[in-house]
């Protein structure tokens, strides 16, 4: 089956941070759009992230000044825009003389403290690690540590409520449903789509494609749009480890390995800890990528290299892998190439498409607002800048304060246990009014499958964030799978496929 829809002013391609974030200011801007996925939302690299809103310390040694200035800048932005999904951490950093200088690393901080202007988070501090409470877990040989802020973050969730917030601007959102043809005919494109549940084609009209197809982007330009470019992505695996948490308090460690990279060991869903990432050039299917052994392996010895208590390989919980759509400057050392992100116009036949090639979690919004910037010759009538100052859905809190959020929750909803609450609060913010609709008991929630997982939550996945199956649900709306057993998970999965949300025939 085919359908033509009318002629609309963006399509817009790719479901990860770039595309839900460019969806939601050209939508605000009051163009038409259409995002368009092939799997779900945040399937690829932006839900294998570090998880962090950060500036990017490390990126100092290579001269990022403008990178890193804009990042901070972003940090306190997205801070005020999701306090929900986005909060506060302190990383500890511990120094010895193998490591880099300690003037060194005290000048790197001091410029991480003041080029982005900070505001809202405390700046860095100097630690005696043989008498704080953080340097408890250390080696005895680590007597001097540095102690700095960053930023967490929900890497999926920040996408969905992106595309959320998109759609809530009139823009179209299609999930699993892949590009399978594009062509310039009389200087507009026509796009056709593929459901792939349900086998169905789309015809789109646009007057404009932005390709943030991540990974795929130099694919997109030369096999479907059959188009060139002289620009190109270099993809780099990273890979992180989810262990159980083995120290106490909320803070992360930054530590160095022999190779001089830095590994990142935070806390993460409240008894486990996330330690990554790696840094390894890869040519293979972005679709195809994992964990090997070897780079578990060193993301342990880093570890080990600092701590006390020693990990081994059957501490792994779980692995993830991620492709890193790069830009390609040229470094032939995958930790040098830039985080930057890259814009490519092509405005052959009088149908343009922007490529957009890099970038990170924590520019997301910046580079969104200056894609648009590029568009303006084609859209001269669009509505102006407004994200920096718009909260994301659920995070319209006053003055984006979660905890007096939290405890609002907990008083308009005495039946809710404590963990509930949290769990609600941090993922959907203000919308767990909605995800609880009405509820006032946890029988009103519906089944219940484990941990904090119930029906009433699914439902509104399925209903309000484009979730089909329930690998959508326990892995990126939330990490419920790193809280149910198999068995548990084993009976939400049976549930669901028998249930009226499950879309049949898939």
């Amino acid at each position: 089956m085919t359908s033509t829809s009318d002629m609309i002013d963006l399509f817009v391609i790719g479901g990860g941070i770039n595309g839900a974030g460019v969806a939601r200011d050209a939508a605000g801007r009051g163009l038409s759009v259409v995002l368009c996925e092939k799997d779900d939302l945040a399937q690829g690299t932006s839900s294998r992230s570090g998880k962090l809103v950060h500036g990017g310390l490390r990126y100092l040694e290579y001269y990022e000044f403008r990178l890193v200035r804009e990042a901070l800048i972003e940090r306190e932005v997205l801070l005020a825009a999701a306090p929900h999904i986005i909060w506060p951490m302190r990383f500890v950093l511990p120094h010895s003389p193998d490591d880099r200088p300690a003037w060194l690393v005290r000048l790197g901080l001091f410029l991480y403290d003041n080029l982005g202007g900070r505001r809202k988070l405390p700046g860095t501090r100097t630690l005696d690690l043989r008498r704080a409470p953080e340097g408890a877990p250390l080696l005895e040989s680590y007597h001097k540590g540095f102690e700095y802020s960053d930023c967490w973050v929900d890497d999926a969730r920040l996408v969905v409520l992106n595309a959320v917030g998109a759609a809530e601007k009139g823009a179209t959102v299609l999930t699993r449903t892949a590009v399978t043809q594009v062509r310039r005919e009389d200087g507009a494109w026509t796009v056709t789509t593929t459901d792939a549940a349900s086998g169905e084609t789309r015809s789109f009209r646009a007057r404009c494609l932005v390709n943030c197809a991540g990974p795929w982007v130099s694919d997109f330009i030369t096999r479907v749009a059959g188009s060139n470019s002289a620009r190109n992505v270099r993809l780099v695996k990273g890979s992180h480890i989810i262990v159980p948490k083995w120290w106490a308090g909320s803070h992360a460690y930054l530590v160095q390995n022999h190779d001089k990279r830095v590994i990142f060991i935070n806390p993460y869903e409240g008894d486990k800890a996330l330690i990554g990432t790696t840094d390894i050039a890869y040519d293979g299917r972005a679709e195809d990528v994992t964990a090997d052994a070897s780079e578990i392996d060193y993301l342990l010895a880093a570890v080990n290299r600092y701590f006390k208590e020693k990990l081994r390989p059957d501490d792994v919980l779980h692995s993830f892998s991620g492709v890193r759509p790069l830009f390609d400057d040229g470094q032939g050392n995958p930790s040098a190439v830039t985080r930057d992100y890259v814009f490519d116009l092509d405005q052959t036949g009088g149908a343009p498409i922007l490529n957009v090639f890099g970038g990170k979690i924590t520019t997301f919004r910046e580079l969104a607002e200056r894609g648009m910037h590029k568009l303006r010759d084609i859209f001269p009538d669009m509505g102006g800048d407004w994200t920096e100052t718009a909260p994301l859905p659920g995070g319209d809190m006053a003055n984006a304060d979660y905890e007096s959020y939290a405890n609002l929750l907990r008083e308009l909803n005495p039946w809710m246990p404590r963990g509930l609450v949290h769990h609600y609060g941090r993922l959907y913010g203000t919308r767990t009014r909605d995800v609880v609709a009405g509820a006032t008991s946890l029988a009103d929630l519906g089944t219940h499958f484990g941990g904090t997982l119930y029906e009433a939550e699914a439902r509104y996945l399925v209903a309000h964030e484009w979730a089909q199956t329930p690998e959508d649900i326990l892995t990126r709306r939330t990490k419920h799978y790193l809280h149910l057993t198999p068995d548990q998970q084993a009976a939400f999965k049976d549930w669901f496929a028998a249930s009226d949300l499950a879309r049949k025939g898939d």
